[in-house]
This record gives C-alpha cells, structure tokens and sequence, in this order.
C-alpha cells in the first residue's frame, strides 16, 4: 500500500486528505508543521509527500532543501494558493514532482498522486538495475588473485575515468570484451551505452554500413536509413573486437572518427559528430602487422595510446581454482544442480594442463563436467582424454600409489595407451573395494572416495557386474 504523508498547517485540508486519499486505498498520515512532518519522514520513510507551500515557520520549500542537503529521493507534490504560483515552479525547480491549487481538485489530485509513485518506482528500478550492470562488470566480474591480474585491476583503475583510446591485447579466451565492458562501467560513460562489434565477424563489404551506418538509397537494397554502431555509442564506449581484420579503406576512415570524432555514413554528405570512448581489442601482433604492411602505422599509434595486455591462463595458473570455484557456482544456479567437488589429483591435472583457449575452455570445461557428471566429484576418467597425461600417480591412487606405481611394467619401446592402463587400475581398485565390503556398494563407493551413484555409473561403464550381499532370509 502506498504510504502518503501530508504536511499541512490547516486542519480542515488535513482531514479532507486523509478521509479522501483513505478511501481510495492509500496509507495515509498527516502533520500539522514541517518540523513534525520531517520527524515522521525519517521514522516511517513514506512513498510520497504532500506539502504545503507556506506555512509557520518551515515551510514546502524548506523541506525541498533538506530532502536535497540528505540526498533523499521522494516524490513531492506542492499545495499552493493561486498567488504562489511562480513559487511552486520554483519549487519543482528544486525537485518537487508536481503543484496543485487550491481549492483542491482531489478526483485529479488522485491521478497526480499515482502518476508520482509510477515515476518514483521506475526510476527506483532504473537506478537498481544500473547498480547490477556496475556490479556485474565492475571488479567483481574479473577472477583472479594473481599478481598479474592485480597489474590488470591496476591498470583499469588508472584508465577507466578517462577518455583515452585503449588497445587491449591478448590470446583469445582471455577475456578482452570483459575487460572493455569494466572499464566502461568504472567510468563516468557508464550512464551511457556499450556497444561491441567485432570486426571479424562481420563480411567487409559490410563492416563499413555496421560501423557508421547509411543513408536511404545508398546502394541497392538500402530501402532506410540506418544508425552505425558509431552513432548508437553516443556518450559511450565503443568496442572494436579483433581490429587487425578491418580492411584497408576502413583504417582510414577509422583513422580520422578517432581523430576528429566526426563521420559521414555511406552514402551521405551530412558530417555526424560523435562523443565516443574507443577500445579496441586485438589477439596478434600489430606492431608486426604494420611492419608486413598489413596495418596503417599512424591508425596503430592512435589505437596504442594506453595499452593493456592481458596475460594467459597459463600465465597465472594460481587463479585456476578461483576460476573453477566460479564457474561451479555459475553453472549451480543456471543448470540447478548439486555443485561439483575436483578432488586433489583432478585440480592436479587441470593446474598442469597449457589452457591454449584460456577462461572461456576452462568456462566451456566446467560447464560439460557440469552437465555430464552424475555425483557431486569429478573424477580422472569425467576429463577429457588430454588432461590424463597429467595423472600424479601419487595422489591419483592415494594410500597404495607406490605398489600401484611399481607394478606398472617399464614403457616398451612402441609405447602404451595411457587411458587403458588407468582404466585397468581403476578397474581393480573397484573389484578390490566390493570384494572386501561383500559386493555392499555404499560401503564400496566410501572406501574409494566415490558417490555411490558415480560407483555404479563406473561399474555399468566397465562392464562390472559384482554379485550383492545376500538379504538374511526371514523365517
């Protein structure tokens, strides 16, 4: 319920609001003076004001003032005699939402009233889910502890309220977009748009309509006119993803939007001024580009006034288990499932492994293991066959890995497939298991660390078909 308070030094006004404002479904309380309308404020923290303009003492646009010294976003609706019309313009000036007159009209008083708390709730919303999009691509959105990637958050922090030009290099996987949307959203363009377009992904011939947009008639087929990404990111940040692919007669015009931040689009001769941030984002080397002529030298420099190379995953292998920790929790809520558990010689095998396709085949990884995995632990045989030439025997097989490591015969000169000998010793392990706990698959599966479904999912697998314990017979 809607909760209204009216300040008002007439008695009769207040009891005609608050007969008539209950009636019609608000909560509604009144105070005879602006220093108890602002006790009962701050205590009961109301949807809306009604206020009278003058008043002993304090009064509406004393109030104005104090809801602006504390920064206190509530719609306010101004009582005014229609001789102190021009102050209540002031007064909405000052951040009233609306004024009515006396004698009141209280059917349109109502309108009013609702009109106010839609807006208050919008822009409530508005500003709510502009403080998710801050979250969601602030800090909080880049993993990792590692020193490098402290050099990174460093770096983003110098940047990010400026409007210099940023060359974000890296391998792919790296999180590149990422990183452009963070410094956006740390940045004073953050109220403004993000608008990515990568330039690989677009055919040439198109790249140029994409990128600054064309007028009606300008080739065949252009039946409108269209809006490029370069006008769309006005007040913005625009993001040029694999840049090095942008074709020659495109450099050059690129080259001059960074320096006079002015276009035409194709087929035009209107020039369009733009007040836009560029990052740019490239996985080879341009300075290597440029040599092979490949890539305009001046557009390089431009491009290159603050540079942010990011590092692999290889190259900062220590954040893999925050990575993972991530992802799990990610792909809990998404897939609502139980979260997965990577015993220790797993992580040994995924710390170990290059990660050629960096965070997004570690995301892509978690996310399989998520969806194909039956228990909650992952084990050896759920990875990928290219993570098992990283088995540590010694804490694969936990208590008997020096037998299990010394009955492996030498490697015969034709080699051996890794995969089958460790199927075989897990084989074995799991025979051992169920013949010592009499063919009891719970007690089997906690010997060996495994959930019971996981065991049994290995057993179908193998081709184990262990006999159970027999029930006691009743008499």
């Amino acid at each position: 319920m809607t909760k209204i308070l009216v300040i008002d030094d007439d008695e009769t006004i207040r009891d005609v609001l608050q007969l008539f404002l209950s009636k019609e479904g608000f909560e509604v309380t009144v105070a005879a003076s602006a220093e108890e309308g602002l006790d009962i404020l701050f205590s009961e923290a109301p949807d809306l004001l009604l206020v009278d303009m003058v008043m002993p003492g304090m009064g509406g646009m004393d109030i104005l003032k104090v809801l602006n010294q504390k920064n206190i976003n509530i719609p306010v609706i101004m009582i005014t005699a229609f001789g102190t019309i021009e102050s209540a313009v002031e007064a909405m000036k000052l951040g009233a939402y609306d004024y009515i007159t006396k004698p009141l009209n209280l059917e349109a008083l109502v309108i009013t009233i609702k009109r106010a708390v839609d807006v208050s709730r919008l822009k409530k919303e508005n500003l709510w889910l502009k403080r998710q999009l801050r979250q969601r691509y602030h800090f909080s959105g880049l993993i990792g502890d590692s020193p490098k990637m402290q050099k990174v958050y460093e770096m983003i922090e110098k940047i990010a309220d400026t409007d210099s030009t940023v060359l974000i290099t890296g391998e792919s996987g790296t999180g590149k977009e990422l990183v452009a949307r963070t410094i956006h959203y740390s940045s004073s363009r953050a109220e403004g748009p993000f608008v990515p377009i990568n330039c690989a992904a677009i055919p040439k011939d198109l790249l140029e309509t994409e990128l600054f947009g064309h007028e009606k008639g300008a080739f065949t087929g252009a039946f409108n006119t269209r809006i490029g990404r370069f006008e769309l990111a006005n007040n913005g940040t625009i993001f040029l993803d694999e840049i090095s692919e942008l074709a020659p007669s495109l450099q050059v015009k690129l080259l001059r939007v960074i320096q006079e931040r002015e276009f035409e689009r194709v087929g035009g001769v209107k020039t369009i001024k733009v007040n836009v941030r560029i990052i740019a984002a490239t996985n080879q080397n341009l300075e290597k580009a440029v040599e092979e002529g490949r890539f305009r030298e001046d557009l390089y420099y431009r491009l290159n006034v603050i540079p942010l190379p990011l590092p692999s995953l290889r190259e900062r292998k220590e954040d893999i288990p925050l990575l993972i920790n991530h992802f799990v929790k990610k792909f809990t809520k998404k897939l609502k499932r139980t979260p997965l558990n990577f015993p220790p010689e797993v992580m040994h095998c995924l710390m170990q492994y290059d990660w050629p396709g960096n965070v997004r085949e570690l995301e892509n990884l978690i996310e399989r293991l998520m969806i194909l995995v039956s228990g909650d632990k992952v084990s050896i045989s759920d990875l990928p066959e290219k993570f098992h030439a990283f088995v540590n025997p010694e804490t694969h097989y936990g208590t008997t890995s020096t037998s299990l490591y010394n009955s492996v015969e030498e490697l015969p000169e034709e080699g051996i497939t890794l995969n089958s000998i460790i199927e075989n010793i897990e084989k074995k392990l799991i025979l051992k298991a169920l013949d010592k706990t009499g063919g009891n698959r719970s007690k089997a599966a906690t010997l060996l660390g495994l959930n019971r479904t996981t065991l049994i999912e290995k057993m179908k697998k193998m081709g184990i078909d262990f006999p159970r314990p027999k029930k006691p017979s009743s008499i």
